[in-house]
């Protein structure tokens, strides 16, 4: 939900607020760093669930090839494209002959996630292995679906990656009533369980299929404020839910304001261009979170920085400050999807226009062809 007409001082406090109620600060998360991250030769990212749509013109940019699938599939008239609130990514990347494919995140219904999988040519028999970027329902709501619809036609060994414990915890969203939040889903690993399926908790930056790190747990150095988004318990009920006990008795047992401290970003080294950081919501912020890319890996040239930067909300001294911050790093292209919102564009437009390329629902991106 937009906050509208926020001036910088309320939403700093409000960000400030939010980690105080959960006992929390953004400083001390540790950063670790890995030995050495895999250097891919091409990235292919096929933006499969978002929340608008362009018509199929073919974009054209010194870095990267687009493409966009037309909204109607060639298959069947009756078959279009889906736009929602939330975001799933198709990655294919190669090294040499070596191709592994996998999900990053899976949209907020799996009508959505599937259809458009289809539309776009994105068969699950396919995927190698499945990433979570964090614990909110319109990042994970068609995942259980997708499996009970596809499992059997996955590896046996399938693994989803995600960021820790606190992707399981239960949450809550604003329901538009001062005041009032209604239940916003929960991950149950019971359903993963039934469905065999294997979860690496990725605290520490982990290799992922030979190809692609993910950054461990965001390290929060920056001028960046989590911004209010949900509230979150840290407790474990009926099998269900996260078990973070220090967390929930300093939280007193009750709903405080989430600070998504397991949340990770997955990130590619494509050979020659550099760090592909991969950010689906960007609740740790965007800038802390190519940081982290950086420092985990070793590699100090950013070549691409695209996902959801959650800067919907937030106003416009912070945006530009934000985009500064960007520009330090030198990125060759940023691509915000999801919930970095029109004004993070605008300020873009003003201050980095030639970085900038937009995307939606079934834009293609190819990295290094």
């Amino acid at each position: 939900m937009a906050i509208h007409g926020t001036n910088r001082r309320q939403f700093i406090l409000g960000s400030s607020a939010l980690l105080a109620g959960a006992g929390l600060t953004t400083f001390g998360i540790q950063s670790f760093a890995v030995t050495k991250v895999p250097t891919i030769d091409t990235l292919d990212i096929k933006v499969l669930v978002d929340s608008s749509y362009d018509s199929p013109r073919p974009g054209t940019n010194k870095w990267v090839k687009i493409k966009r699938t037309p909204f109607i599939s060639s298959k069947d008239y009756r078959k279009a494209l889906h736009n929602e609130w939330g975001l799933a990514l198709a990655l294919e990347s190669k090294i040499g002959q070596s191709s592994k494919s996998m999900l990053l995140d899976y949209g907020y219904t799996p009508a959505a996630l599937m259809g458009n999988m289809e539309i776009m040519n994105v068969k699950p028999e396919q995927q190698h292995a499945m990433i979570l970027s964090h614990g909110h329902f319109d990042h994970f709501g068609g995942l259980i679906p997708f499996l009970q619809a596809h499992r059997s036609k996955l590896p046996a060994d399938l693994t989803l990656y995600v960021g820790g414990e606190d992707n399981f915890c239960n949450r809550k969203t604003a329901s538009g009533s001062p005041g009032h939040f209604a239940d916003w889903g929960v991950l149950d690993r019971r359903e993963l369980d039934a469905l065999k399926v294997k979860i690496v908790y990725c605290e520490k930056p982990t290799i992922i299929q030979g190809h692609a790190f993910t950054t461990g747990v965001i390290n929060r150095g920056s001028f960046e404020k989590v911004i209010p988004n949900t509230l979150v318990e840290y407790a474990k009920k009926n099998g269900i839910g996260c078990d973070l006990p220090e967390l929930n008795t300093k939280a007193e047992g009750k709903f405080v304001k989430d600070d998504h401290i397991h949340e990770h970003c997955t990130a590619y080294n494509l050979r020659d261009r550099g760090l592909i950081v991969i950010s689906s919501c960007g609740h740790a912020g965007i800038v802390n979170s190519v940081q982290q890319a950086i420092n985990v890996s070793g590699v100090k040239k950013v070549h691409a920085i695209l996902g959801g930067f959650h800067l919907f909300p937030a106003p416009n001294d912070y945006l530009t400050q934000t985009v500064e911050a960007l520009k330090q790093f030198n990125p060759d292209v940023v691509i915000p999807l999801h919930c970095s919102g029109p004004g993070f564009v605008t300020a873009m437009q003003n201050m980095l226009n030639d970085r900038l390329v937009t995307s939606t629902t079934g834009t293609e991106f190819q990295f290094g062809t």
